[in-house]
């Protein structure tokens, strides 16, 4: 099964006025288990940039909020490979409490592929035959796992 865990304490930093997480933090963290899921399957981002000039850039997300996230609070982010097409690849993200496991913020990235050989000028191409391959992998070997 392939699906991505990551760890965290929630911070001081982390907090808004009211004591609860700021929500763009949920973005950076989603963001940065994304990463580590291309690279627990194999698929490094920042060697496919070095390598390939290939990156898997942003092109949708969204949150739906379910329970806030407080100070010190441990925090569980599974990460999985939800779909794909041509040109795309669709993650979605389970934020929970650590101790409960209380579902906190349902969160998804669509990532397109993108060839970034020159910086002023990324394009959409199709995901190289090889990188399809260990995606649908990921995908294939969750199929039988518990996702939460």
């Amino acid at each position: 099964m392939k699906i991505n865990i990551v760890e965290r304490k929630i911070m001081w930093g982390d907090l808004d006025s009211l004591g609860i997480v700021f929500y763009p933090r949920f973005y950076e963290w989603m963001d940065a288990a994304g990463h580590l899921f291309f690279e627990a399957v194999g698929l490094a981002l920042s060697e496919m940039w070095r390598d390939r000039k290939i990156l898997f850039g942003l092109a949708e997300t969204s949150c739906r909020y379910l329970r806030p996230g407080r100070y010190h609070q441990e925090i569980r982010i599974a990460t999985r490979l939800d779909g794909m097409d041509q040109k795309t690849a669709l993650l979605n993200h389970l934020i929970s409490d650590g101790a409960t496991g209380a579902l906190l913020v349902e969160g998804l990235e669509k990532r397109i592929c993108l060839d970034v050989s020159q910086p002023d000028h990324f394009r959409a191409i199709p995901i190289p035959d090889d990188m399809a391959a260990v995606l649908k992998e990921a995908m294939k070997n969750q199929e039988s796992g518990h996702f939460s």
